[in-house]
């Protein structure tokens, strides 16, 4: 995230969006169907309204160009909107109105209103002009006829000569004018817009070469859920394809993810990035939004998210929790991991196979330094997480500041503590806090004549 404010203009198709949860224990006398004790009703701004709600929340001057109805919905839209700028002309159709119904985590069904097609809209002067000075423009095409007005078509085009602008596809919609920096669309409707079959990181490949060229764009991001994201773009020497894979994130309701990648793009773009750099961004900002509780975590006055922690520990304390609940065994072990080696390996393997998932305790760059000195570590703390967790018997990574384990592994409580070394369990410092909780510490086969202090000396002298 930039630290300066940027004006980003979202265009696009604006919806009331209602979410109504509750429980169902019973079935109704009248018929066969399940009766729903509402608990809770939310109502937020859809579509091009929720895209423009995810940049205002993170602090940038918004505009929303976008057609309303003279109808209480649209009223209601301009209420749920108090950070951004709505710059708006008439529809000349009823607000459409989606209505999702949930019990606990699951879709009951949803209910649309006023969601006929209705007649292209005409485009307003203001409308045009607030196009002007953006530092970035997300179009958010739900399928109901703005980006179809040639007035509108003509004004992004124009714009997308000098800015960045993201184009968020639909089904329904039109297709994005020439010029566009990044289209969007998710596998689904990538399938839909080239008709071609296949599934995967193949198929990705495929649809964004025949994307990027159908539409003239610089690149086309299809994006794969949580995989992430395949980039076909425009490059001197031809075409370029490049994966970003997704951060590690227990799936939850994706309603938004698609819109929060966009965002984030976006904001990256308008900020000095390169593309492949921008839908990385965006592919972790989407990860991040899913981690956090998807859509209801921009509800105001919503509770936080039920683990948090920083984003190592959560997704720790995630596996922990799977595996518990499974009936497994949950081992730890711990050090400084600083140029891994054959020796790190090997014991990080034998660890994880006293039980049914591995936490790694890993010391953070501060505390490397406070136990090895002002030289120390070679790699920081972030480059160090990603090459453990690329093992396979590594399943999470907990990162502590102090020169010791024992506050992160309260967190936890390990059933097991595994550490190599030419020591016994009761030697191990780690001992007196895995017995608060009946916990286990075992070592595991040590390797002598590998360390990475041996390593470091013999890169520096062949260096």
């Amino acid at each position: 995230m930039t630290d300066r404010q940027l004006r980003i203009v979202v265009v696009g198709d604006t919806l009331l969006d209602v979410d109504v949860s509750g429980t169902s224990e019973r079935l109704s006398p009248d018929a066969p169907v399940p009766v729903l004790d509402v608990r809770s009703e939310q109502r937020r701004a859809g579509g091009a309204g929720l895209v423009a709600t995810m940049l205002a929340k993170d602090g940038h001057d918004v505009r929303l160009v976008t057609v309303l109805g003279d109808d209480a919905p649209a009223e209601r839209l301009r209420s749920l909107l108090p950070g951004v700028t709505i710059v708006e002309g008439p529809s000349g159709a009823p607000t459409p109105v989606k209505t999702r119904v949930r019990v606990g985590d699951h879709a009951l069904v949803r209910i649309d209103e006023g969601c006929d097609t209705p007649p292209v809209p005409a485009v307003t002067a203001e409308m045009r002009a607030a196009l002007e000075d953006a530092d970035a423009v997300v179009v958010a095409d739900y399928g109901r006829g703005l980006t179809a007005a040639e007035d509108m078509r003509s004004a992004l085009t124009a714009v997308a000569e000098r800015t960045p602008v993201v184009w968020d596809p639909h089904p329904k919609g039109e297709a994005p004018v020439v010029g566009v920096t990044v289209v969007t669309p998710n596998a689904s409707e990538a399938q839909r817009f080239t008709g071609l079959g296949g599934t995967g990181v193949a198929f990705a490949t495929d649809a964004a070469a025949d994307l990027v060229t159908r539409w003239a764009a610089h690149a086309v991001a299809v994006t794969m859920g949580e995989r992430g994201a395949l980039v076909g773009r425009r490059t001197e020497r031809g075409l370029d394809s490049r994966f970003v894979p997704a951060p590690s994130v227990t799936a939850g309701d994706p309603c938004g993810a698609g819109d929060r990648l966009a965002a984030g793009v976006a904001v990256a773009l308008a900020s000095g990035a390169e593309i492949a750099d921008a839908v990385t961004a965006g592919v972790a900002d989407a990860s991040a939004y899913l981690a956090a509780g998807g859509v209801a975590s921009l509800v105001e006055g919503a509770p936080p998210a039920p683990i948090a922690v920083p984003g190592a520990d959560r997704d720790a304390l995630r596996v922990v929790h799977d595996v518990r609940a499974a009936g497994g065994v949950v081992v730890a072990t711990g050090g400084c991991f600083d140029l891994l080696h054959a020796g790190h390996a090997r014991t990080l393997s034998a660890a994880r196979a006293l039980g049914d998932c591995l936490v790694v305790c890993l010391n953070s760059d501060e505390s490397v330094r406070g136990l090895k000195g002002p030289d120390r570590p070679i790699m920081g703390q972030d480059d160090r997480v990603e090459l453990l967790l690329a093992l396979d018997c590594v399943d999470a990574v907990v990162v502590f500041d102090e020169s010791t384990p024992d506050e992160a592994l309260r967190r936890f409580k390990p059933d097991v503590w595994a550490k190599g070394g030419d020591y016994t369990a009761d030697e191990l410092p780690e001992s007196v806090t895995l017995a608060e909780w009946g916990g286990r510490v075992v070592t595991v086969p040590f390797h002598p004549g590998r360390s990475t202090t041996r390593l470091a000396a013999a890169i520096e002298r062949v260096g």
